[in-house]
């Protein structure tokens, strides 16, 4: 009864496949006939495959040569020679390794999905290798802006109204902005009878000071507070390189002999904490953190507390990426902000806004919505080696009124520098 209650069930699956009804029993036998056929080819297959396997071990056993006792005394010394060869060996491999371990590695950090460029800041590298690399990180930017410049010198023989209205568009191609680029063209429209045209150079040198007179750079000092650690709240919206910064911070601290510590407030974003942690272990700096979800000001308040009783040099502050129009999150970094200055009285001292280059003047509607939040106290600039819009540095600063203390010109930890304005201006007009 149960073969047949099988066979009618695999009848109506075949009819169902498109087997005719009529023929849906005979198909079901035949599956069956097949299947069974099958399996049974399967097992003799595999016995046969035993039974050789069989014969050839008995052939390799029946060909090993006897031995005689003095012959086995002496393969047996043989071998122990060699295994005591072999360990000692294995032993001096394992010390010669020890070694090796226990030397500090040189150069090579890791982080979670990344990897963590070498380079350390050093207060005695060359400040011409620093200015060049300044160079290199705004050569996209140069080629935005000088290189086209350039251009427009050699097709006009008058710098007339033409050439500054054209001057108005590469100005505003490069990112400084609308309001920023028309002060810039007014500016030199003021000063063009300073300009001698069989000398181009002196249009860059002019442009260069107005440029310089509209960059607000920051202190080049951390503030100073009066009691406990210096608190850094680093914010900025998702993908802007927040936590990259702050581990290239951290080390930059650390190689300055300061003690530091990390708190992971971003507990939103997977593996945001661990690979906070990897940058912690990287600079030697401890790590607060919770489980991913937690509410950020609860690891806030745990990070000021072991900051105090650990007697830290520096505290910073991870929090979530967010969207600058959402008014509940940026609420909730109004709540960090109130829960760090109760344990630790006028924190955070540095209120840091992490912007991304590449977004050009969207980085500066990020920027002004920030400061109204959270009352945002510098800006930490980033990618700006990946960019041609270079000039939202200097649209952020003149428009916003906001010192823009770190730049990211590189990959390396000495990549990201303390940002200064005649450096800047120098190296953006290099060579004209």
């Amino acid at each position: 009864m149960n073969f047949e209650l099988w066979l009618n069930k695999l009848s109506d699956f075949l009819v169902g496949a498109g087997i005719p009804p009529e023929n849906g029993p005979m198909a079901a036998l035949g599956f069956i006939f097949l299947s069974v056929t099958l399996l049974s080819l399967l097992i003799v297959i595999l016995l046969l495959r035993r039974n050789y396997r069989s014969k050839d071990v008995q052939a390799e056993v029946s060909a090993e040569p006897v031995l005689t006792e003095a012959e086995v005394e002496a393969e047996v010394e043989t071998e122990t020679e060699t295994e005591t060869e072999t360990i000692d060996e294995v032993v001096e491999e394992q010390e010669t390794s020890s070694l090796e371990e226990e030397a500090p590695p040189v150069g090579k950090e890791e982080a979670i999905g990344e990897e963590i460029p070498a380079a350390t800041l050093s207060a005695e590298e060359d400040p011409d290798s620093l200015f060049q690399r300044m160079r290199q990180g705004l050569a996209k930017t140069r080629s935005s802006l000088v290189d086209r410049m350039d251009s427009l010198m050699g097709s006009h023989t008058s710098l007339d109204g033409e050439f500054l209205e054209e001057l108005e568009e590469i100005l505003i191609t490069a990112d400084f902005g609308m309001q920023t680029t028309q002060e810039l063209v007014q500016a030199l429209t003021g000063r063009l009878k300073e300009i001698d045209q069989s000398e181009p150079g002196q249009l860059y040198t002019v442009l260069g000071e107005e440029i310089r007179a509209r960059l607000k750079a920051g202190e080049p000092d951390w503030p100073t507070p009066d009691s406990g650690p210096l608190v850094i709240m680093v914010v900025g919206v998702n993908g802007v390189g927040k936590t990259t910064t702050i581990g290239k911070l951290a080390k930059q601290f650390a190689d300055q002999g300061k003690k530091v510590v990390l708190g992971a407030g971003d507990t939103f974003r997977a593996a945001a904490a661990e690979q906070l942690e990897v940058w912690g272990e990287r600079a030697g700096a401890e790590v607060v953190r919770h489980a991913e979800g937690s509410d950020p000001a609860a690891v806030a308040f745990d990070s000021a507390k072991a900051a105090v009783a650990r007697n830290a040099d520096v505290l910073i502050l991870d929090t979530a990426g967010r969207l600058h129009t959402k008014v509940n999150l940026m609420e909730e970094l109004k709540k960090i902000r109130r829960v760090v200055d109760r344990e630790i009285p006028g924190a955070p001292h540095e209120t840091l806004l992490v912007l991304d280059a590449t977004t050009g003047q969207n980085a500066l509607i990020q920027a002004r919505t920030f400061q109204e939040a959270v009352g945002v106290s510098g800006i930490a600039l980033t990618k700006l080696d990946g960019t041609a819009k270079g000039g939202i540095v200097v649209a952020i600063s003149s428009q916003l009124d906001l010192p823009v203390r770190l730049i990211g010109i590189g990959e390396g930890v000495a990549d990201l520098r303390p940002f200064d304005a005649d450096e800047f201006v120098a190296a953006l007009f290099a060579n004209n």
